[in-house]
């Protein structure tokens, strides 16, 4: 199936120039398949710096090696659909960086480092879209603050990311970009708005991204990939360049795999731009340092609360995996208590500001030098450049009757009195950070409304909030623990973060975009698992998808077996306690009575996918007598595999 959904329209919204690069960056990525000195697979920055320092590899090896991925995985394969297009200068961008690298010149951590953008970052030499049809020929005429940040520094920009359209809203589907999956379950949303940054992420078809968040779009794709997001203070960072949603709640930041990268992305975007009048508020201050805050100890004396309103409602395993993670954090010296607001229904009512802004701050944006195609909401409605998903909360925006309105205003200052009536709790609980669920329910299906959001606090005050992997539910799906912060504590809730990684790994790969071998995904692996004696066998053929998760089986009945047997199952016995026994349960009946033959799939994700890769999924044939099978054997794949 092809996940990306383009209107026939896109024919005369698309310039022949950003066809051609488009074409020609897509025809680059599907000839990469030399296989690379590296796996960049899950590796960090510092590891990539560090094979590139020792000449074990190069930034132009490293970008084929992220567009070899980029190809087999994103509009091929399990299709995840996180690109919304290809740089066609990457590869001659890395070359120049391994040349100054040649000469003895290194401009820092980032240098030489691929690097995937939110489509709302204004760059000079590739469209920005936000997604939408009716910005897709729109290429700006100059960088936007932190991507010329980025550029100075030494990354290498490897394309554009899918997001939310004009990033307005949390599923992330768009009328240019079409529905991004996620990679840890492709029949579910990666989050959003910034969902194609942070599948990207997770997939590793980047060593790190960068988002932008106005109510959680940082941060949830962060929670449903695995990843760490923080959503900086108000007015740490520039949105100059970035297309905008509601500047009042807008933010940038970055999404990674580790806090290391994290902190090193953060240290080359933070600061002060004199064309974002936000950032005033860090003006003339040194810049902070969030690498050299990395410490093991980091949580020792913190005192965290479990704010208890953002576990209402939430899904039962989702409460005990963030549960869990605060106990981590206890065992590594904070003192965590569980604290509750009574009114905070009441004191957050009336704070959202993207439905009275996202009109006026739309037309700026496309008033700036660049000749939009469009100018304004309304435009994009009329001419209908929108996918569907979007026509009611668009059309809600554009009814917005004024900037200075009397609701802009009472917004504003029940804003104010939401971060006061925030702060002043704290203090009196002594709390250096709140502790909850990034997202109190499990990504949803493709197509469903995503509940179960926790943002607002966040946004809606302009304090720090840092998202990072809890775990996974029984599903297989990850889940996400926020810590939201005072005013300006961005770089301690970076160590708090660091600290509660190094307690101990949380993350894991998503398993739809394992490595490479040979430069090109694995193949499927067939095998053949006999129960009983050759002459009254069972027989089953099995094929393992091992990109898609997915278990095909053809299973035929032979000889007496064929009357004796009342059923055959497919079971998942769970890893043994210490002391004790591992429980069994049926994952898939694959035969009934009277049945001899029986074809089929199950796709294993979660527990059970790690117990197939385990050796403890097994075949049984349950009989006529008594409750034990007749025999039970290992569905046992070759832990080998090739490529195509």
């Amino acid at each position: 199936m092809n996940h990306r959904y383009l209107s026939l329209s896109a024919a005369f919204v698309l310039t022949a120039l950003s066809a051609h690069a488009q074409s020609r960056a897509v025809d680059q990525a599907k000839t990469v398949q030399r296989a690379p000195r590296i796996d960049p697979t899950e590796q960090s920055i510092t590891q990539l710096q560090n094979a590139m320092t020792s000449g074990r590899t190069t930034s132009v090896e490293l970008t084929d090696a992220y567009l070899a991925r980029i190809a087999a995985y994103d509009h091929s394969g399990p299709e995840i659909n996180a690109m919304i297009r290809l740089s066609p200068r990457a590869r001659a961008d890395a070359a120049a960086l391994d040349a100054e690298r040649k000469s003895g010149h290194v401009r820092g951590p980032m240098h030489g480092i691929p690097i995937v953008l939110k489509d709302n970052y204004d760059t000079k030499d590739l469209a920005t879209s936000a997604g939408s049809l009716a910005l897709a020929s729109h290429v700006p005429t100059a960088d936007a603050f932190i991507v010329k940040k980025l550029r100075d520094a030494g990354a290498v920009i490897l394309g554009k990311t899918n997001l939310h359209e004009l990033a307005s809203g949390i599923t992330s589907v768009s009328s240019l970009g079409g529905q991004t999956l996620n990679p840890y379950d492709l029949s579910r949303c990666p989050g959003g708005s910034s969902g194609g940054t942070g599948a990207a992420v997770a997939a590793s078809f980047a060593a790190v991204g960068w988002g932008t968040d106005t109510c959680g779009s940082i941060r949830i794709p962060a929670a449903f990939g695995s990843l760490f997001g923080l959503r900086p203070t108000q007015g740490t960072v520039s949105r100059d360049g970035i297309v905008p949603l509601a500047l009042t709640q807008d933010v940038a930041g970055p999404l990674a795999r580790t806090v290391t990268d994290l902190a090193i992305a953060l240290d080359v975007t933070v600061g002060a731009d004199p064309n974002d009048p936000q950032t005033k508020a860090i003006a003339g201050n040194p810049p902070p340092s969030f690498r050299d805050s990395l410490r093991t100890d980091a949580l020792r004396g913190a005192r965290i609360g479990i704010f208890k309103p953002y576990f209402r409602d939430a899904d039962g395993d989702v409460a005990d995996t963030i549960r869990a993670a605060a106990r981590s954090m206890r065992a590594q010296g904070a003192e965590v208590v569980e604290v509750d607001m009574p009114d905070f229904d009441a004191v957050i009512s009336g704070t959202r500001a993207i439905l009275l802004e996202t009109r006026f701050d739309l037309v700026d944006y496309l008033a700036r030098p660049g000749g939009a195609p469009v100018k304004s909401l309304g435009e994009i409605v009329e001419r209908g450049l929108f996918d569907k998903a979007l026509e009611a909360r668009h059309k809600s925006a554009d009814t917005a009757t004024a900037r200075d309105s009397e609701a802009h205003r009472t917004m504003l200052a029940r804003q104010a009195m939401l971060r006061a009536r925030t702060i002043a709790f704290m203090d009196s609980l002594h709390l250096d950070a709140l502790a909850y669920p990034t997202s109190a329910r499990k990504p949803v299906l493709v197509g469903d409304p995503q509940l179960g959001a926790t943002c607002a606090l966040s946004a809606q005050t302009g304090l720090p909030a840092l998202t990072m992997p809890a775990g996974f539910t029984s599903d297989g799906l990850p889940t996400g623990i926020e810590l939201l912060g005072r005013p300006f504590s961005d770089v301690r809730l970076v160590a708090y973060a660091y600290a509660f990684e190094q307690g101990g790994a949380r993350r894991r790969p998503p398993p739809s975009t394992p490595a490479l071998i040979g430069g090109r995904a694995p193949t499927a692996v067939h095998f053949t698992v006999r129960a009983g004696p050759v002459e009254n066998a069972a027989r089953g053929d099995f094929t393992f998808d091992i990109v898609t998760s997915e278990l095909r089986y053809d299973v035929r009945l032979s000889g007496a077996q064929a009357v004796r047997v009342q059923a055959v199952v497919l079971r998942r016995r769970d890893a043994a306690p210490e002391g004790g026994a591992g429980h069994s349960r049926v994952i898939r009946r694959v035969l009934g009575p009277d049945m001899a033959t029986a074809r089929g799939a199950i796709r294993l994700l979660g527990d059970d996918l790690e117990a197939f890769r385990a050796g403890r999924i097994t075949i049984a044939l349950f009989g006529s007598a008594g409750v034990a099978p007749i025999v039970e054997v290992p569905v046992d794949a070759p832990r080998t595999t090739r490529a195509p």
